[in-house]
């Protein structure tokens, strides 16, 4: 019997916190949908969605600025619905899969005017402006987080979680690369464009970082600054980016990161303490929000970025790691009671959920 094949138009964009919940989601589904991504040039999807997804880009901008010129972001973004429509029709699509961002706005708009089925899914604590006054109009709005449903008044809202990449659901051992020795190990990182304020502060706190013996993996995002690579030694291993994240996490003693959904996802589903360090810029202040699910029950320690940012930093590893205290009887005991907070929370493995949903549409269109 042949197999029926539907189409289905994943809108997905920027920042991995996007883009990995919709890859995880897709990469789990069965092979009657044949994928096709909406993405935006020369973004984060262009080196991250498989050739095999079919990505299409559009020429947009994110809506930033002020007055006039925001004015003529958002008449562009809106414009942007026609060329969607074109490309779900060309492309015979049956459904459509968001997950927050600018670009879901003209693929709503389109998939409504078209009368196509489009779930979206909001990782964020407090859901972006594209959800928030869009999500009304999507058949399903699955959230990240339980609470995100009081922000979105007048939507189908289900809970499932955040998908994570796959790798997150396996056990790994520690990679072969990363530092040797009974001293903690520290994962930095940015997320997926790195965080070049929290690489100055960690490059300005080398000396002491090393002269503590800590173990280091620091992920500096796109690029390998030669400044960082000068001061790799046997316990400071600096790289722009790794497969290898999942064992990074489940294998290290502290993370410290951006507040990304993705990595507060990534953190309670490894059970690793963390200093937060939430992106200021970040729209409706998200990241702030999200770091505090964690630092709230007292799983992590979130420090803002300002100008104190490199005393704060190291003021909390001397108090995490117990460095200058007399008291040896339990070193570690703050990081203990973070692991132990961590620990408490319930892990959820959404991706038989979602695909339930994703599969209803399979069988009734």
């Amino acid at each position: 019997m042949k197999r029926k094949i539907k189409n289905l138009l994943v809108a997905a964009s920027g920042t991995g916190g996007h883009i990995f919940p919709a890859l995880t989601i897709v990469d789990n589904l069965d092979r009657n949908w044949k994928i096709n991504w909406l993405g935006i040039k020369n973004r984060c999807e262009i080196k991250l969605v498989p050739k095999e997804y079919n990505l299409l880009t559009l020429n947009i901008d994110s809506p930033q600025g002020n007055n006039l010129f925001l004015m003529i972001k958002y008449l562009q973004l809106f414009l942007s619905t026609l060329p969607v429509i074109r490309i779900m029709i060309s492309r015979k699509i049956k459904l459509v899969l968001a997950t927050g961002g600018y670009i879901s706005v003209p693929s709503i708009i389109a998939a409504k005017l078209l009368n196509i089925p489009i779930i979206i899914h909001e990782s964020n604590l407090v859901p972006g402006l594209a959800t928030k006054y869009f999500g009304r109009y999507c058949n399903f709005v699955l959230t990240g987080f339980k609470e995100t449903a009081f922000h979105l008044k007048g939507c189908n809202v289900v809970f499932t979680g955040t998908p994570l990449r796959n790798q997150f659901y396996i056990h790994h051992h520690i990679p072969s690369w990363v530092p040797v020795g009974n001293e903690p190990l520290i994962i930095i990182m940015g997320g997926s464009q790195g965080a070049q304020v929290i690489n100055n502060a960690i490059y300005n706190l080398l000396d002491f970082l090393n002269d503590n013996n800590f173990r280091m993996v620091h992920i500096l995002g796109d690029t390998l600054d030669p400044k960082f690579t000068n001061k790799k030694n046997k316990n400071y291993i600096p790289i722009d980016f790794t497969n290898d994240i999942a064992a990074l996490m489940q294998n290290c003693d502290l993370v410290i990161s951006r507040a990304g959904s993705g990595a507060i996802n990534e953190l309670i589903q490894t059970q690793s303490p963390s200093i937060l360090i939430p992106y200021p810029n970040a729209k409706n202040n998200h990241q702030e929000k999200n770091a505090l699910v964690l630092s709230s029950k007292g799983c992590s320690i979130m420090i803002k970025q300002n100008k104190n940012l490199e005393i704060n930093l190291k003021k909390n590893l001397q108090r995490i790691f117990n460095i200058e205290s007399n008291n040896s009887r339990n070193q570690y005991e703050i990081l203990d009671i973070m692991k132990n907070n961590i620990s408490k929370f319930n892990l959820k493995d959404p991706r038989n959920k979602i695909n339930k949903i994703i599969n209803y549409y399979k069988n009734n269109l």
